[in-house]
């Protein structure tokens, strides 16, 4: 059974991820697909200092967010008019909130 000490020490990281860790979380998303063997670990030894379980639940996080988005939940901002305000219930997104 493979030790996993270095995990318990980064319990104090799992809430706080920086923005430069957000983007490496997303490239490496983005080369490791979902077919890709021990994609996880990969993910996880990019960013160095996470571990699989913090990796696993950032990208659960990100997919709540992402379904909130495409379900109309979180408005997407107009940036050619301030006064086009629209009557949306917003929700503050878990992803962009971890920096």
């Amino acid at each position: 059974m493979a030790s996993t000490s270095h995990n318990t020490t980064n319990k104090d990281n799992s809430s706080s991820w920086t923005r430069m860790q957000n983007k490496q979380f997303e490239s490496a998303l983005a080369f490791y697909d979902q077919d890709t063997p021990d994609r996880w670990q990969n993910i996880a030894r990019i960013l160095g200092d996470k571990s699989v379980e913090e990796v696993k639940k950032h990208y659960e996080i990100l997919v709540e967010d992402l379904r909130h988005i495409e379900s109309g939940r979180v408005p997407i901002p107009s940036y050619k008019s301030t006064h086009d305000q629209r009557n949306h219930q917003e929700r503050p997104l878990k992803y962009l909130n971890q920096q």
